[in-house]
């Protein structure tokens, strides 16, 4: 494989996982898997066995970013930053992603992580968005999404200083959901992906349908009466509450 990288779709028990596997360049994004990570998340999403992904690293590190020296090639204005439309294609999509960070998760790594749901780091996780180092302008996209998980300030002070901050300061400011000792973290994020694949798929995509819109101040009252109109019509609520009175765990059926 030399240093060129790649991304490994695995799936098993309900979770997919997406590693970044280029430890030599402590993950380090090429343009090649920039465009590959859509086409993986297009066919977990497709896959009815999945019901919740986890995106991590190989080798210690989540992601250091794109690779610098294939930067004209990602960031080509003339069809789109290739980080962006992975990012975009990550936030898209419908099932719960969790990250699962050790190492360093810097600028592009921080776009990837701050595209999912939720962010699970160990304590000696180092964090940075870099783009002032370069003197390139950070995509609006992943602005307004960190805007929105950090605040207008703590966006501010990461993207003028790009300096790294430790996992304390990340879960501070919001960045992260739950830090973990060093070691632990994938111990920890496979026990709550497996919690979340005996869960309502129908619920927790409705539940990130609807945030999602509230949290980019879109209406979300249309989309919220479609997901009734799903639930009226799917057998979840009815095993739910099958599973409930006879105390037994629920087997939950709807797949999308």
């Amino acid at each position: 494989m030399g240093d060129e990288g790649r991304l490994r779709g695995d799936v098993a028990d309900g979770v997919g996982t997406i590693t970044i596997d280029r430890p030599a360049k402590r993950n380090a994004m090429s343009a090649a898997m920039w465009r590959e990570l859509p086409e993986l998340l297009d066919g977990m999403a497709g896959d009815p066995s999945v019901r919740a992904v986890v995106l991590t690293g190989a080798g210690g590190d989540f992601c250091a970013g794109a690779d610098i020296a294939e930067l004209a090639d990602i960031n080509r204005p003339d069809r789109g930053h290739l980080s962006t439309l992975a990012e975009e294609a990550l936030a898209a999509f419908p099932k719960p992603t969790v990250a699962a960070i050790e190492g360093f998760c810097v600028g592009g790594g921080c776009q990837l992580a701050a595209a999912c749901d939720l962010r699970f780091a160990a304590e000696d996780a180092r964090f940075g968005i870099t783009p002032a180092k370069l003197g390139i302008v950070y995509p609006l996209s992943a602005t307004a999404r960190l805007v929105r998980l950090v605040g207008p300030s703590a966006a501010k002070y990461l993207l003028f200083s790009a300096d790294l901050v430790d996992a304390g300061h990340a879960l501070r400011i919001g960045l992260l959901d739950e830090t973990v000792p060093a070691g632990t973290v994938h111990e920890r994020v496979a026990g709550f992906a497996a919690t979340l694949a005996t869960r309502s798929l129908l619920t927790q995509c409705a539940t990130k349908d609807i945030v999602d819109a509230l949290a980019a101040d879109r209406p979300a009252e249309e989309i919220a009466r479609t997901w009734l109109d799903e639930v009226a019509a799917g057998g979840d609520v009815a095993e739910g509450v099958a599973a409930f009175l006879e105390r037994r765990p629920p087997r939950f059926t709807w797949t999308g």
